[in-house]
């Protein structure tokens, strides 16, 4: 066997163990502490040049651009459904009032109304510090608008003095909209007639909104009240259109003086029409308002029996059935009445206190009678009546 070269049995740098446990001889441990002091200044030194580095850009380019404020002339801003803080922001850069979209999105991550600022319309200035924009969006108070509210059961013509009396528009400009109803969004089953279409509720309209979209408003109020009736299903179970059903709510809202009246009055009403053989009512329905409306005047003024003789298909003391249109604009409850009567055998009732509303229902035509004694009796000590 040839002789070994000692070198190739010790490398010249092992830091291991033999297998016997004794260390081999090299030069291993000076030579690692040489490769971790310069490792800790190379780490060191880009520690160094990143920190420095980041301090230099801030320095050279600060926090997001923001305007000083406090801003100057006016901005109608308008907030959409489904704005992000982001989206606002950079909707305000556009406008002009804030000089970043950063900046805004900044102030409103450091502010939790931010997430809650409402829909609608708000007076802003060009060039505001984006915080102060903030703080006006996030108060609900600084939402612009035209409130106006609608109380039930009135006629379009009333409806339509209110909003010219509340808002910025002349009655002309409403019922130049309403020449041309097929803009309205109405029901087929109106027939292009928006009588008992234009619900009355309480709306905010913005500062942008013109007579067109305010009666498109409480057009679209009006769908969701029939959808919380399920007007369509109603009427098919019923066996009417819903447009009569419609005309069913609208003589409930101008008949029932309280809230647990209406169902009854509904009831005596598909009674009275689909009973037309009874021989004291003859399908008549007998309302006084119907024929009110026929005269084109006020629905709760008294009858004289000169009016009573009026040639209208309004007047249901002459013409049995249902008039041919709703006569007013029924609210929730009067729409729900008409599509979910109540259950009885009731053909008459008289309200014998004008000022309470207490109402007396029979299907007896000598108790409806006695009832009407009654109402005689209490005008008689009543100056309501």
């Amino acid at each position: 066997m040839s002789e070994q070269d000692p070198e190739l049995d010790e490398p010249a740098f092992d830091d291991t163990y033999a297998g016997g446990g004794r260390r081999k001889k090299g030069r291993g441990v000076p030579g690692c502490i040489a490769v971790i002091v310069a490792l800790v200044i190379v780490l060191g030194g880009v520690y160094f040049v990143v920190t420095k580095g980041v301090d230099a850009l801030k320095a050279q380019f600060g926090s997001a651009a923001d305007y000083a404020g406090p801003g100057r002339g006016r901005v109608t801003f308008e907030v959409h459904e489904g704005d992000t803080s982001t989206v606002i922001g950079r909707n305000l850069k556009a406008e002009g009032v804030v000089e970043s979209v950063q900046a805004f999105t900044d102030a409103a991550s450091g502010n939790p109304d931010s997430r809650n600022i409402q829909v609608g319309f708000y007076q802003l200035k060009k060039e505001m510090k984006a915080s102060d924009a903030l703080d006006i969006l996030v108060d609900p108070g600084n939402i612009l608008s035209n409130t106006v509210t609608i109380p039930e059961g009135l006629r379009v013509v009333d409806i339509v003095d209110i909003l010219a009396a509340k808002t910025d528009f002349k009655k002309q400009a409403f019922l130049q909209v309403l020449a041309d109803p097929s803009q309205l969004g109405l029901p087929s089953y109106a027939n292009g007639n928006p009588e008992g279409y234009l619900f009355p509720s309480t709306y905010s309209f913005g500062p942008n909104m013109k007579p067109l979209d305010m009666l498109k408003a409480m057009v679209t109020r009006w769908e969701q009240a029939a959808s919380d009736a399920d007007l369509e299903g109603a009427a098919t179970a019923l066996g009417y259109t819903p447009g009569e059903l419609m005309t069913v709510a609208s003589l409930v809202e101008s008949e029932a003086r309280r809230a647990q009246d209406r169902g009854k009055v509904a009831r005596v009403i598909y009674n009275r029409l689909e009973n037309p053989d009874n021989g004291q009512t003859n399908g008549l329905l007998q309302i006084d308002a119907t024929v009110n409306y026929a005269l084109d005047r006020k629905l709760g003024v008294g009858l004289t029996l000169d009016d009573l003789q009026v040639d209208s298909p309004y007047n249901t003391y002459k013409n049995p059935g249902l008039p041919p249109t709703p006569i007013e604009a029924p609210g929730d409850a009067a729409i729900q009445a008409a599509a979910h009567p109540t259950d009885g055998p009731w053909l008459y009732y008289v309200t014998v206190n004008l000022r309470t509303g207490e109402t007396k229902f029979t299907d007896n035509y000598d108790e409806f009678l006695a009832f009407k004694d009654e109402l005689g009796v209490y005008c008689q000590t009543s100056d309501a009546c």
